[in-house]
């Protein structure tokens, strides 16, 4: 491990913003984010695989009047969003060090408000398929977590990963409110991602890659 990695990680421990498996609000706080984190009822929006917390932050400072949890392994990653926070005072912030997979252990049913998907892996082969954060099984995660109305976003440059969504989203019967576009910069939904871009798609979007990106709901009726 770089000095640099060790350093963060070391950071990390002593901020109040980051959770990890090694603080007391780790094991507690499902389905008490607002009472034991934030102290306040204001909406959860959770950012999956969030990397440097690009969504986390930048959608924080456009909504002050409600919170906002980034979830990613990479604790290297969690310091620069951990980081930007605390400069910046932006209170309604928060990160979980932890796998999506494992993300029914930190939020309730009927939790979340919105969810945010940005640039995931898109774990090209198909034997892979199962790991994607658009996969039947991550779904079936994200409705369960979601309060009524609750909202994914999912912006992507892949367009393998793109397509594939759509199919698994086509193969529910639970699919409500759907809209996309295979390139958002040349389209109505513009104003939806407030002119925030993750380091993934800025790199991507400079080599010429269209961005990708769909709303949808889930009917709980079903």
């Amino acid at each position: 491990m770089s000095r640099q990695k060790q350093k963060r990680f070391e950071e990390l421990k002593e901020r109040n913003n980051v959770l990890e498996d090694y603080k007391a609000l780790y094991t507690d706080i499902k389905g008490n984010w607002n009472k034991l984190y934030f102290k306040n009822n204001n909406p959860i929006t959770v950012e999956m695989g969030c990397g440097r917390g690009e969504y986390t932050t930048g959608l924080a400072r456009v909504y002050p009047n409600r919170n906002f949890v980034g979830v990613d392994v990479k604790g290297d990653r969690l310091w620069v969003g951990s980081t930007e926070a605390i400069d910046e005072n932006l209170s309604n912030v928060a990160f979980l060090r932890a796998q999506i997979q494992s993300i029914e252990s930190f939020f309730a049913s009927n939790e979340v408000d919105t969810i945010w998907i940005t640039f995931p892996d898109p774990f090209k082969r198909d034997g892979d398929a199962k790991r994607r954060l658009t996969s039947p099984r991550y779904l079936e995660y994200y409705k369960d977590l979601l309060t009524e109305n609750g909202q994914v976003f999912f912006k992507t440059d892949n367009t393998q990963l793109f397509d594939y969504t759509l199919e698994t989203l086509a193969e529910r019967n639970d699919i409500i409110d759907l809209e996309y576009t295979r390139n958002l910069y040349n389209s109505e939904y513009m104003d939806d991602h407030y002119g925030i871009k993750t380091k993934f798609e800025e790199m991507f979007y400079k080599l010429g890659e269209n961005i990708k990106y769909m709303k949808f709901r889930f009917d709980h009726e079903k």
